[in-house]
């Protein structure tokens, strides 16, 4: 009989901190069974917790994201319809194929002088203050702005949509999460159905209008699935990847100092904030499409496999000293973005928002410091980030 682990019966500390929980369970093994917190469903279910493992699992085509295949059906699959988190080959080959034809290194490149001129904005803002919650007067609202501005979504549904989008991610209240969905797959509908009607250059109206060579097309609920992966993917995880980021830095002082006094150390600077602490914890869940082995392991068929992205991340075996935040360090081959077919679509707009999130903030607060203890951790274990994060200058 296999030993379950009980992650709920860690209680708040492993909310607050989940990686010595992580560490105890690499050191026995890479893969394990897990009991998810209440928060997250109570389901039983395979962990990999090992970099090598992860890496492998996350690119293994035997490990399905569509649920269908054994039977399950998603609140995606019933209200938003098949998108690129739940679909495997050859559907998600074509998915991919078509809103790549759209978002294109050059249109996210493009948008570099707009992503500088909000935040910009925002910190104009901001810095008067003397003091904020760095979240709620800036971390938030770039990528939900630039997400937004890009897909077309006007300004007065952002505030609407913020709450909608949260409700779905990191619910508060497991129970209310099908009445998110409904609104959220109402809401796009409405988006789309204007799109439709009143076509723009936003990238929503060119999804609209995108056809392959071949004459094929996104149908109306693909629609609906693409225009919900890239706003809540395209916001929620900046956020946190901004969030954290900062936090990192502002209590490893030698770390900001070196980063202040050499600003050519940027990019490795975000890189190893998706590996210390990215926005995801743990990737979206896959399921055994057959039997399989994992680390000598036995997975049945039918049996759901949770791949731990902060987990591996912290894998000594991978990353010495995995606890040390270390912009120098070389973090090629994090997770922090998946792996194989389902690495993250938008993460070349994920790191440019960071890096300018970053750069501006850092040059236009010299003193920049923590002002008090961050607020709760948020809820659940797909998502890793605070409510709050107040901070001075």
């Amino acid at each position: 009989m296999t030993d379950v682990v009980d992650l709920g019966g860690f209680g708040e500390r492993f909310r607050e901190d989940p990686y010595p929980v992580y560490a105890r369970l690499r050191a026995r093994g890479p893969v394990h069974r897990v009991r998810l917190p209440e928060q997250d469903g109570g389901r039983q279910m395979w962990f990999v917790v090992g970099h090598e493992e992860a890496r492998a699992a996350l690119a293994d085509p035997r490990l399905a994201k569509d649920g269908t295949r054994i039977g399950f059906t998603s609140l995606d699959d019933e209200l938003i319809g098949k998108h690129l988190l739940v679909a495997d080959p050859p559907q998600h080959t074509r998915l991919r194929n078509l809103i790549t034809r759209a978002f294109t290194a050059r249109r996210v490149e493009g948008l570099r002088p707009r992503i500088q001129q909000i935040t910009d904005e925002l910190l104009d803002t901001m810095l008067p203050l003397g003091r904020a919650d760095l979240i709620e007067s800036f971390a938030y609202p770039l990528p939900i702005t630039v997400i937004c501005e890009l897909l077309g979504v006007p300004e007065i549904d952002r505030t609407e949509f913020r709450k909608i989008s949260t409700d779905v991610v990191v619910p508060a209240n497991p129970e209310n999460l099908r009445d998110a969905f409904v609104r959220l797959a109402d809401y796009l509908d409405d988006l789309i159905e204007s799109k439709r009607g009143a076509p723009g250059t936003d990238l929503l109206s060119e999804l609209i209008r995108t056809t392959a060579e071949d004459g094929d097309r996104l149908s109306p609920d693909e629609l609906r699935g693409m225009a919900f992966v890239l706003l809540l993917a395209g916001h929620e995880t900046t956020v946190n990847l901004i969030t954290n980021a900062v936090r990192a830095l502002l209590t490893h002082p030698e770390q900001l100092a070196a980063l202040r006094a050499d600003m050519s150390l940027l990019e490795g600077t975000v890189e190893e904030a998706l590996r210390y602490e990215g926005p995801v914890e743990t990737a979206t869940y896959r399921f055994a499409a057959e039997p399989l082995e994992i680390a000598g392991v036995e997975i049945a068929q039918g049996e759901w496999v949770l791949v731990g992205l902060a987990a591996a991340d912290r894998d000594a075996g991978r990353f010495p000293g995995p606890d040390r935040f270390d912009i120098r360090r070389d973090t090629r081959g994090h997770v922090a973005f998946g792996h194989g077919i389902h690495h993250c679509l938008g993460a070349p707009l994920a790191r440019l928002e960071a890096g300018v999130a970053l750069r501006s903030l850092l040059e236009c607060a010299p003193d920049l410091a923590l002002d008090g203890q961050p607020g709760e951790s948020l809820p659940g274990v797909l998502m890793r980030g605070v409510r709050s994060l107040p901070v001075r200058w």
